[in-house]
């Protein structure tokens, strides 16, 4: 443990506090990892964090991801955060786990529109990506393409997005 995760997940998590506290709904950070398996044991760190910290409860994260759950959870549990995709979209999470691909779904497709009714402008506030690394050549110019247009889609002025990428490889 190089303790990479909690230089961004603390301040994020305190972020989420403080909009939870002033009733703002809608999806406050975005975390992309490379790989679904790294994302779910990510999101169980998370659910323990937000049920074991009293004064972050009430905050919700949500695990999208391509694999179907064989018992999709609706609500957080101290191990498992929200993984029914139905009902993210109709309320969505404060913190989304994902991988590109599904944030690209996410803003294209029709039928997940719902996971961003909350989203004006200013509400997204970090955006992580995990083991940057990995995202080199056409992979990393699609995740830079797939970023300005989340920018774009949910109107996020200059200077506003938390960006952050993290890496315990250097090449």
């Amino acid at each position: 443990g190089s303790g990479k995760t909690e230089c961004f997940l603390l301040p994020l998590l305190e972020h989420c506090r403080q909009q939870h506290a002033q009733a703002q709904r809608g999806i406050k950070a975005i975390l992309i990892y490379p790989m679904n398996a790294l994302a779910t044991d990510q999101a169980r760190r998370i659910a323990k964090q937000i049920h074991t910290t009293p004064s972050l409860f009430g905050l919700r994260a949500g695990l999208y991801i391509g694999a179907s759950d064989d018992t999709p959870t609706s609500a957080m549990t101290a191990d498992s955060v929200n993984t029914d995709k139905e009902a993210l979209h109709k309320a969505p999470p404060d913190i989304l786990l994902t991988n590109y691909k599904m944030l690209n779904y996410l803003l294209l497709r029709p039928s997940d529109q719902g996971v961003w009714q909350h989203n004006g402008p200013g509400r997204l506030r970090f955006l992580v990506v995990d083991e940057i690394h990995t995202f080199d050549g056409a992979q990393g110019t699609d995740l830079a393409c797939l970023i300005r247009r989340l920018k774009a889609r949910l109107r996020v002025a200059p200077d506003t997005l938390c960006c952050v990428g993290t890496s315990a490889t250097l090449g």
